[in-house]
């Protein structure tokens, strides 16, 4: 089945429908009663359940509209992990995965790439293969969405960290992505010693070795178009692209997945 752009990942079509953002979803559910009672006397604890309950599916009927607009399926099951994501999206909340900084490369005060190395991590990783890019970083998320809000072992919120990365395959030619793609998620710092275990078995959690990437920022949608123009770019600028991994890269999100303009990164891997 041949899908458009996804755009809780993303993607963007001219005259679609509205965008989803996770800023918007928090603006939904910070809408309040004008009153703790409501004329047929309903109690306080009552009304909030049911004020929850109208919130839920008000996020989540919001999603599947859109989602629907481009092929993606939101599930009913999806309603409370959208929920918590949206009352937990402050940037304040956020923690980012940890790196060293080893080298910054700039040509005429342009950042063209940072040599990077992060330390040995878990991650949660689901393994995806839709026909598309977009759509399996889209159903990679929302399995991973699940993990986060407390479908795990603990129970517990995890936290949102960025970024979510995505493992992407090439040919040996560089001239195309394979449709494998793996999504991971960061671990918190907290829980690197005893992360929770998910629910899902399609969610593996792996310890990645320290690795040495180089990164470089873009913009906007990732499709496989987006992709492999950035693989690319960065390997004319790199003076030793032959250092690093010929077939395997990552997609770095630091935007949440809705947004019209993303901030990304590619990064190549070093070799061992």
């Amino acid at each position: 089945m041949e899908t458009g752009g996804c755009r809780m990942g993303g993607g963007a079509e001219p005259g679609g429908p509205a965008m989803i953002t996770l800023e918007d979803l928090d603006g939904m559910a910070e809408e309040s009663p004008d009153s703790a009672y409501h004329s047929n006397g309903s109690s306080l604890e009552e009304e909030a359940e049911r004020m929850e309950d109208e919130e839920q599916e008000r996020l989540l009927s919001y999603w599947q509209s859109v989602g629907r607009g481009h092929q993606v399926d939101v599930p009913r099951d999806m309603a409370e992990p959208i929920q918590q994501l949206t009352r937990n999206n402050s940037p304040q909340e956020r923690q980012t995965v940890p790196f060293t900084l080893i080298q910054r490369k700039e040509k005429l005060g342009d950042l063209l790439y940072e040599k990077r190395q992060y330390g040995k991590a878990k991650w949660a990783c689901i393994k995806m293969k839709e026909k598309q890019y977009e759509q399996s970083i889209c159903l990679g998320f929302m399995k991973l969405m699940r993990y986060i809000c407390e479908q795990n072992s603990s129970g517990l919120y995890l936290g949102i960290t960025i970024p979510i990365v995505t493992i992407v395959h090439t040919n040996e030619a560089q001239s195309e992505m394979t449709q494998a793609v793996t999504v991971a998620y960061y671990l918190p710092e907290v829980l690197q010693d005893e992360p929770p275990h998910p629910f899902d078995s399609d969610i593996v959690i792996e310890e990645w070795p320290s690795t040495i990437v180089y990164s470089r920022s873009f913009r906007g949608i990732t499709n496989e178009d987006s992709i492999m123009r950035e693989i690319n770019l960065l390997a004319e600028i790199l003076e030793s692209p032959e250092l690093c991994l010929q077939d395997t890269f990552i997609i770095a999100g630091y935007t949440n997945p809705a947004a019209a303009n993303r901030h990304n990164e590619i990064w190549f891997l070093q070799r061992p």
